[in-house]
């Protein structure tokens, strides 16, 4: 009745042991639909060249990131991107005509030395009210600032108040850097954050923990999968990738924090 499936009998065995849980944040503690929320330009730059610059590389990946970039602008023609490559976890890159450029957020930044100290406070700004921004670069100028947000589900922080109560640890894990990750957390109630975390390191990050007790992974993307399987219990939305679900012991076909409250009840 409460779309909880259990795959796995000793799931229930083990969760008895568990006393950390630990989130993924996107599309586990918010809804994983990203959407712009703020632009800011610079250099002379308009929303419109911004947003059109953009699009055209964001329109060949498929990060949920990019997807809401590609929406906002909502263009009928994009510009002709050639070496487009994906840097993960940090941003893309890319050359229209002869021209640079460079998407990504402050660590991606740093480490193609590009100068951004005049948009840093925009940036913390951003990133404070929980947004994660990407920064947009032509020929090393920065032309813009694009933030993103992703709102949260109804009920995740009810969910994780009342696992609070019973004493769990709760940590959640994301690659936005430590600003976006802690403004999100203080949102939902979550104690602990592990934040800047590149989608194959997860696994590693749930074995860290797993050194001082048993750990709960709840999550529902393709790069969740081996931290589901890491973990003791593995609890996968319902909602998520079918290589999620296929690597979790608990499935909450709701996709709602809940349902994993009420699977450890």
């Amino acid at each position: 009745k409460r779309g909880i499936l259990i795959r796995k009998g000793e799931a229930i065995q083990t969760m008895k042991e568990v006393k950390i849980i630990v989130f993924d944040k996107t599309g586990t503690i918010t809804k994983g639909k990203p959407e712009v929320i703020d632009i800011k330009t610079f250099n002379k730059t308009s929303e419109k060249e911004l947003l059109l610059i953009s699009a055209s590389l964001e329109k060949l990946s498929e990060h949920p990131i990019a997807k809401a970039i590609v929406n906002k602008a909502n263009l009928k023609t994009y510009k002709k991107v050639t070496g487009f490559k994906i840097l993960r976890g940090r941003g893309l890159e890319g050359k229209i005509g002869k021209d640079s450029i460079v998407i990504g957020n402050q660590t991606l930044m740093k480490e193609k030395k590009i100068d951004f100290s005049k948009t840093k406070k925009v940036i913390e700004q951003f990133e404070d009210e929980g947004k994660t921004t990407m920064i947009v670069v032509e020929n090393k100028m920065v032309l813009g600032a694009i933030a993103v947000a992703d709102s949260l589900k109804e009920d995740s922080k009810e969910a994780i108040f009342l696992l609070n109560k019973k004493g769990y640890r709760t940590v959640m894990i994301t690659g936005d850097n430590e600003r976006t990750a802690k403004a999100i957390a203080k949102q939902v109630g979550i104690k602990e954050i592990i934040a800047n975390v590149l989608p194959e390191d997860k696994a590693k990050k749930v074995e860290e923990l797993q050194k001082r007790s048993f750990v709960a992974f709840v999550g529902d993307g393709i790069n969740d999968a081996p931290a589901l399987k890491q973990s003791n219990v593995g609890i996968a939305m319902g909602t998520g990738t079918d290589i999620a679900i296929e690597s979790g012991d608990i499935v909450l076909a709701r996709g709602s924090l809940i349902g994993a409250l009420q699977a450890i009840n």
